[in-house]
Order: C-alpha cells, then structure tokens, then sequence
C-alpha cells in the first residue's frame, strides 16, 4: 500500500528545505519564487515565477522542486512557470531577510542601497560596483570595517 499523498501545507513545508542555488542560506520558499501548490488531477502543481526572466538558476531551481518532491514519494509533478506579475524583493520572507543578513548579505531596502554592514552594523556605506555575485547583488563596502558585503538589489 502506497503512503497517502502530502497535503499542501506539507509540500510547503518540504519546498522551505530546497536551497537557492545562488545563495543557499534561503529556500526558494523564502525566496519568495514558490507562488502556489495544488493538487490537480493527481499531479502536485508547483508555480514559480523566476527572480528574472533571464535567471540562470531557474531550470536548477525547478529540477531541485521536481526532485524533492519525487524523493517524497509524488509520482507527478508539474512545475508551471509564471511569469506575470513579475517577480519582486518585496515577496522575500522575513525569515529569508534574517537568514541573508546572518550571511553577510544586507537584504533588499525600499529605498537607495544598503541601511547597515551585515558584518559590523555600521552606517557609513560605499557602493563599489553595481554588479555583485550575480545579477541579483551589487557590491558594497562598510567604512568602518572595511569588509565588502553583497547588498540583495530591490527589484
């Protein structure tokens, strides 16, 4: 006898432990990409919308999804690309932005750049290149302690 298939809120629960592949201290979960789940006709339906249409790491992403969710057991799944609305910073989870800035990442701000070095909290910034260690990222550097720090771009 075959186990029952995971209800929605557990397929959440299990898509919260796949990693960006870019920046692994978030799930694609917290990452904000993961935009519904639903069982249709006996296959588990993921939609993802893409950071940007262009995102290198979008087919890793979705092999990732469609592989954690085959190791639990789901014989089908269909993954649905969505690309409108556009994907934004401001669907990052909270917990995402804690887990970046514990990394040495300062998240997404409203406004302008970086509001504090994620390393030594300090205030006084400086931009030092528009592109980071991916699209996603510019990089900056604290005058204070003088380390170099990705800043998450607002998109």
């Amino acid at each position: 006898m075959n186990p029952p298939d995971p209800s929605v809120s557990e397929i959440w629960d299990l898509l919260d432990q796949v990693p960006d592949p870019e920046i692994p201290v978030i799930s694609v979960v917290d990452l904000g990409i993961v935009r519904a789940i639903r069982w249709r006709d006996g296959a588990c339906e993921v939609t993802v919308t893409p950071t940007y249409s262009g995102c290198p790491a979008t087919s890793v992403i979705e092999t990732e999804i469609e592989r954690t969710l085959r190791n639990r057991g789901i014989g089908k799944v269909y993954l649905k690309r969505q690309i409108s609305p556009p994907w934004t910073t401001e669907w990052l989870s909270e917990k995402g932005r804690r887990n970046l800035e514990r990394y040495g990442i300062a998240p997404p701000q409203n406004a302008g750049g970086p509001k504090q070095c994620p390393h030594c909290g300090a205030v006084k910034l400086e931009l030092v290149s528009q592109f980071g260690s991916t699209p996603c990222k510019a990089q900056w550097r604290c005058r204070d302690c003088l380390e170099p720090f990705d800043y998450f771009k607002c998109i």
